[in-house]
């Protein structure tokens, strides 16, 4: 027994004809006669009772016709699930991006992929910056945007967008504008800062633009979490430096002065990954 042969029973148990049936199977009325008796055989079960003039479903036959029907519509959407699968058009994809850009990119990103594969689920993850390349390599992350450049040969990296960084302020802080930062009113501010991971190209921006004042900023407070630093701006503890994107989450009592100083996203993906649910979301989100 075969899914053709239950196809072919199927067609016979609407029609109850075996020349129409035939014809809409492309088969001839000998062979499907054939097809027919062999899955009887098969089953030890009669499907039909047939004379010269009337076909018609046995009670085994009524039965097997309600049942195969629905597992058939199954079968037809586990294939099709499969197929979507094939071309990229389903199943899971996980993405790890920083807290920045929650509110600016992703929605953009998240909004293309919707409408390109409504039937993709997608998961969001956010990753410390010393675990990103490891949750490559190790699968449980499919795509990685961060602001970090990236030197592993077995992982591809693309630039994707460009912010500015800002200082972060309370909504009464005396700073206006870029041009309100010397090295003399920064050295009366407390900073409230990213986690200074070792190795990060991100981290050595911030660290180049306190070198341009020549100072050392007063840092007593670090954390990975950039909305956690803009409530504690906001609750008067300090000022921060952070990328301008997240002016984008509307925080009141805040006020963000962007600084001439350009912060990268980079999208980053295994090299060996033919996954093609990979390849079609990667068209979708570098330019």
């Amino acid at each position: 027994m075969d899914l053709q042969q239950i196809k072919y029973f199927l067609a016979l148990s609407r029609e109850l004809h075996f020349w129409n049936t035939a014809g809409k199977m492309n088969i001839t009325q000998s062979a499907l006669s054939r097809q027919i008796q062999s899955l009887e055989n098969q089953l030890g079960v009669q499907l039909f009772e047939r004379n010269k003039r009337n076909v018609k479903l046995t009670a085994a036959g009524q039965f097997l016709k309600e049942k195969w029907e629905v597992e058939l519509s199954k079968l037809e959407y586990i294939h099709q699930s499969a197929r979507q699968i094939q071309l990229g058009e389903s199943g899971t994809i996980t993405i790890a991006h920083p807290d920045s850009i929650s509110a600016s990119l992703m929605p953009d990103i998240l909004s293309r992929i919707s409408d390109a594969f409504p039937k993709l689920k997608i998961k969001l993850v956010q990753v410390l910056y010393e675990n990103q390349q490891e949750y490559l390599r190790n699968y449980k992350i499919d795509l990685a945007i961060t602001r970090d450049i990236n030197t592993a040969k077995d992982i591809h990296s693309e630039k994707i967008h460009t912010d500015h960084l800002a200082i972060v302020v309370p909504e009464n802080h005396p700073y206006r504008t870029p041009q309100d930062l010397t090295k003399e009113t920064l050295a009366s501010q407390k900073f409230i800062l990213p986690t200074n991971d070792e190795g990060s190209s991100y981290s050595d921006l911030i660290q180049r633009l306190f070198n341009s004042f020549e100072n050392a900023p007063e840092v007593y407070l670090h954390s990975e979490f950039g909305s956690a630093i803009i409530a504690l701006v906001r609750k008067g503890l300090g000022i921060a430096i952070l990328p301008d994107s997240y002016v984008f989450h509307e925080i009141s009592g805040i006020r963000f002065i962007t600084l001439p100083l350009e912060t990268d996203l980079y999208i980053n993906w295994r090299i060996e990954d033919h996954n093609p649910v990979l390849a079609n979301v990667l068209k979708l989100i570098i330019p």
